[in-house]
């Protein structure tokens, strides 16, 4: 019996997630964030019922967007009053704040009710790793990524580069000659 308390609180408290955007696109991870905001996670999700969690958002300055998306999404904004329309393309708006581009693409992800400003103040955007200790201790668990990240070729050492098999030598015609360091002056010493 008292294994069944647990899961009712565990089902009903409002729970912590950490999900790290570097490398990823905003669009597919607005999708799974906003699941978790919205509570469809849980068994008692219900449309009209606020049960969501918290999501701590880290890394948004490193997003992804595939193809030439940067350049040619743009978002669209408009005051209500005459000549009050602006437009900015997604490369801007995120040059000026690093975090916009996902809180856009979550907010988009929200259906349009009166449910929507409760559940975007449990989202928490940081354009880098560098979160508050008090909301660190929040945080009991995390959101898997949408698309693997690749390694960069500075994460592998020299001995895993050097021992990659090689397909093919190139020809000496077809190689780039080195160019030569410029050697320091010496100088004599009398």
């Amino acid at each position: 019996m008292a294994y069944n308390r647990v899961l009712q609180w565990s089902v009903m408290t409002r729970s912590w997630w950490l999900y790290d955007a570097e490398n990823q696109c905003a669009f597919k991870s607005a999708r799974k964030i906003v699941n978790y905001l919205q509570g469809k996670h849980k068994p008692i999700y219900h449309p009209l019922s606020d049960i969501g969690d918290h999501v701590v958002v880290i890394n948004t300055k490193l997003v992804a967007m595939r193809d030439d998306r940067w350049r040619k999404f743009t978002y669209s904004h408009h005051t209500g009053y005459a000549g009050g329309f602006s437009r900015a393309s997604a490369w801007r708006l995120h040059d000026m704040d690093p975090t916009k581009v996902m809180h856009k693409a979550c907010y988009q992800r929200i259906k349009g009710n009166l449910l929507r400003p409760n559940i975007m103040r449990r989202l928490h955007l940081f354009p880098d790793d560098n979160v508050p200790d008090e909301i660190m201790a929040n945080i009991s668990d995390q959101i898997q990524q949408i698309q693997i990240v690749p390694k960069q070729l500075e994460d592998y050492s020299q001995l895993e580069r050097d021992n990659f098999p090689q397909i093919f030598e190139w020809p000496e015609k077809e190689m780039m000659p080195k160019k030569k360091q410029p050697e320091l002056l010496q100088t004599e010493d009398t």
